[in-house]
């Protein structure tokens, strides 16, 4: 079966909850979406926004080998 490897990056309060803040993450083909990649990862962020390659994505958008996904929670402060 063939893989597929993808750069995620988490910011803000993620890396705190999540443990990590940089992971390499293989998934099976088909590609999957950035959807599916949150899901697996068992993320949970109310307005979370996502960037494939530094470029806003939305959750339907395909991953493909070599993406660099990351995961951005909104900011607060004040």
């Amino acid at each position: 079966m063939t893989t597929t490897t993808v750069r995620v990056l988490l910011f803000g309060r993620l890396r705190e909850e999540q443990g990590w803040c940089e992971r390499l993450v293989e998934l099976p083909q088909p590609v999957t979406t950035v959807a599916r990649l949150q899901q697996a990862l068992d993320i949970h962020c109310p307005g979370l926004r996502w960037a494939v390659n530094q470029d806003f994505a939305t959750p339907d958008q395909p991953l493909h080998p070599g993406d660099e996904l990351a995961f951005l929670p909104p900011i607060t402060g004040g």
